[in-house]
This record gives structure tokens, C-alpha cells and sequence, in this order.
């Protein structure tokens, strides 16, 4: 858990830093900052079924990716590595390259289509992770994750912009 001090995945992503008025901005509502650094240290827990932790990281990766934010990506990166993922699968995903795992696939599919376009999360979309074949309570994690990945990226973008601006002025 992020305290007042303790940079979180966020602050890392943006590169921000106490002495830096976005910081302080941020930490006016540090109940908010402890909360997402919450939600990203459950959804990658190992305590969560249907997808494995690598799984989860390299949805995440793929999210990223195609949103175009790169320290995000970088971090996401740098985890699946640390939890020994295989480089190759790894660097087929960050390059948006197919992966040859058949239920893989159709995850980092279904990523895409919540994060490019979300109304095509539709009922075939979801059929077609069970039918690859995740679990309904993997499907509702994994769906719970996407939705968190597009607030974590939203957040770090704006706070972004906002550190360009401070550091112009």
C-alpha cells in the first residue's frame, strides 16, 4: 500500500516525484492514490483464479500497447520479465505481433476490443473466451482488470500532461 511518501506504479509511470507540484496535486485526495494502488495490487495477486499473474501482466501489456502508453508498458514489461514470463511470448505481445496460444489469443483479442472499441465487448465477444476456455469468474476478472488497465492509463496520461505543463512554465 502507497503511503503520503511511497511512490506507486503511477508516480513510477509518470515520473513524479515529491518536489514536483503534480505530485502534490495528486496527494490532495491521497485516499484516491492509496485506492488505485490497491486495485492494481489486487488485480494482480496471485489469489485471483482463471488467469495466472503472467496472464493478467501480459493483458495488461497488450492494453498499453494499444493505448499507447509506453511507461505503462515499460512497467508491465519489466513485471512479466520478473515473473519469468517466456521473452518471446513477451515480445510478441508488446509488438502486437499473434501469439500462438490459442486461449492467449483470444484474450489479448478481447483486450482490444474493450480498450479500441468497447462496444464490440459484446455477448459473442464473451462467448468466445468460453469458448476458448475461461471460466466465468475468470471472464469477469479479466473484464474487471481491462476496466481497471483504461483508468490506470487515463490517469497516468492526464497526470502526464499535467507534469508537461508544470515543467514548462
Amino acid at each position: 500500500m502507497t503511503t503520503l511518501t511511497t511512490p506507486d506504479v503511477i508516480d513510477a509511470a509518470v515520473a513524479l516525484a515529491p518536489d514536483q507540484a503534480t505530485w502534490a496535486l495528486r496527494r490532495q485526495r491521497d485516499k484516491v492514490v492509496a485506492a488505485t494502488q490497491g486495485s492494481y495490487d489486487a488485480m494482480f495477486s496471485p489469489a485471483v483464479e482463471g488467469l495466472s499473474v503472467a496472464e493478467r501482466l501480459l493483458v495488461a501489456l497488450h492494453a498499453c500497447r494499444v493505448s499507447k502508453a509506453e511507461s505503462l508498458a515499460a512497467h508491465y514489461r519489466d513485471r512479466l520479465v520478473a515473473e519469468g514470463a517466456d521473452g518471446a511470448l513477451v515480445e510478441a505481445v508488446a509488438s502486437g505481433r499473434p501469439v500462438g496460444d490459442t486461449r492467449l489469443q483470444a484474450v489479448l483479442a478481447f483486450t482490444g476490443k474493450l480498450i479500441e472499441r468497447p462496444i464490440e465487448g459484446d455477448k459473442a465477444a464473451v462467448q468466445s473466451l468460453a469458448d476458448s476456455g475461461l471460466s466465468t469468474p475468470a471472464i469477469v476478472a479479466m473484464s474487471q482488470l481491462i476496466a481497471f488497465l483504461s483508468y490506470q492509463i487515463r490517469v497516468a496520461a492526464g497526470l502526464k500532461a499535467l507534469a508537461a505543463v508544470e515543467a514548462s512554465a
